[in-house]
């Protein structure tokens, strides 16, 4: 058999393509390992999302280029959203790799690796607005996206389920759906099934994610559609946890908080992505809101369910960032009490519009705000775990070693927002475990069984 490694980068979107593009590669013939220099084939999925995760992705070419030499691999392939996004100009800037595959080329990726190892060269895509590929009505999108079966490439309780593909949001600092495209929702009954099959897999924790989740279903006519998708998933049997991904602060709506508060099964975890608190620095973003309306989101959620998880990302140094901007967005995150927050210092994303924004700050600048903002998110979600001690939690168990287990409380996302530990437990990966926290160190918790 044909050996092929896959090597994934970046997001649980990636991570889901990576497993449906196994699956085409095993129904086709092909054997699936875990390293790149066991493999024939090395297939690299890049993310090119920012600079560091093109630069990670660059490395993971290299390295696994290094296997050529006088290994078993006889080719590197790179595909993803870097690969999708530059084509050609990757293909140029770096020889090692032997081929740049783009999105299109998924459905026949079998075939266009049997002709690569068979020496045959394939011309770079030239990159395209995939945001024109489909028509422009919402509705006429219905069913765009189609799923492929998965392989899994991982064994634990934790599996994504992408709900859509694309964004139709225009924010002035990223690039994504220049290359993602247009959203285009999938059917209610095709991420059940999927749901299922996963079931079957051993999976006790599925996290419905898209590039903007709270857009799902406009294209199928029914903005509300992911209300009734939930409660349809906590039907399953033996799914004992649904969260969903990727919210657009803009976009939550009553309904939705009010599924996600009181839906059995579905974790009451808020994954928002508000990048500023200044309204004015919102609106050169092209996005909504501002500290006070974002406080009035947060409170709405926490009336409905006051031990509710909530992360977020924000971008500091944006073009045009006052000192009193940028005080306002310190401001809102001493005050919204987050679990979790990613800080991100801006740098330009070539096809966005803030490149050509006047009022850029200098790179030192940007440097000291992201350290600040850094340090005080590092405080805060410190204290926010504080505040946790003596919570009752139910942690999915992932991990377990000599020392206990280790899982998730229902506040917590996979590997992004901490963990829970109980030392001196005995219980199986997969397991529920009802337990109380007496401690934490920064945002990891520390528990006990509850008796």
């Amino acid at each position: 058999m044909r050996k092929v490694a896959l090597v994934t980068l970046g997001c649980a979107r990636n991570e889901v393509d990576s497993e449906e593009i196994a699956a085409r590669l095993a129904s086709e013939g092909w054997q699936l390992v875990d390293d790149a220099k066991d493999a024939e084939i090395a297939l690299v999925n890049t993310c090119g999302f920012v600079e560091s995760a093109k630069k990670d992705s660059v490395d993971a070419l290299l390295e696994a280029a290094a296997f050529k030499d006088g290994g078993k691999t006889k080719a590197v392939v790179a595909i993803g959203c870097m690969a999708e996004r530059y084509g050609k100009e990757l293909a140029e800037a770096l020889p090692e790799a032997d081929a740049i595959l783009g999105f299109d080329d998924y459905a026949e990726i079998s075939s266009r690796l049997t002709q690569i190892l068979a020496g045959e060269k394939f011309a770079s895509h030239t990159p395209k607005d995939r945001r024109l590929i489909l028509p422009i009505s919402p509705v006429d999108r219905a069913g765009s996206y189609v799923g492929a079966p998965r392989h899994r490439l991982t064994s634990g309780p934790v599996a994504s389920i992408k709900i859509a593909n694309g964004c139709d949001r225009r924010c002035s600092f990223c690039a994504i759906p220049s290359f993602r495209g247009a959203f285009a929702s999938r059917r209610p009954t095709e991420i059940i099934d999927e749901a299922k099959w996963l079931v079957g897999e051993g999976v006790r924790e599925i996290v419905l994610v898209s590039e903007n989740s709270t857009s799902y279903g406009k294209d199928l006519g029914d903005i509300r559609l992911l209300e009734a998708l939930l409660p349809a998933l906590a039907e399953i049997p033996d799914l004992e946890r649904i969260r969903v991904a990727y919210l657009q602060p803009a976009e939550m709506r009553p309904t939705l908080i009010d599924v996600m508060t009181s839906t059995a099964k579905v974790a009451p975890y808020f994954d928002l992505s508000f990048q500023h608190a200044s309204g004015a620095v919102l609106r050169r973003m092209q996005r909504f809101g501002d500290a006070d309306r974002f406080l009035e989101l947060l409170a709405s959620i926490r009336s409905k369910a006051p031990l509710a998880g909530v992360r977020s990302n924000v971008i500091v140094g944006f073009p045009g960032e006052s000192q009193e901007d940028y005080e306002i967005l310190l401001a809102f995150l001493s005050e919204a009490r987050l679990d979790a927050v990613g800080v991100f210092g801006y740098s330009d994303e070539e096809g966005t519009t803030a490149v050509s924004f006047e009022g850029k700050l200098d790179e030192e600048e940007i440097r000291e705000r992201v350290e600040q903002t850094s340090r005080l998110v590092e405080e805060l979600s410190d204290q926010r775990a504080q505040e946790r001690i003596g919570e009752s939690v139910v942690l999915l168990v992932e991990e377990v070693d000599e020392d206990g287990i280790e899982g998730r409380g229902l506040h917590q996302g996979p590997e992004v927002d901490g963990s829970i530990r109980i030392h001196s437990a005995v219980a199986k990966i997969g397991d529920l475990v009802s337990a109380k926290v007496i401690g934490n160190n920064g945002v990891d918790l520390i528990a006990v069984i509850e008796a």
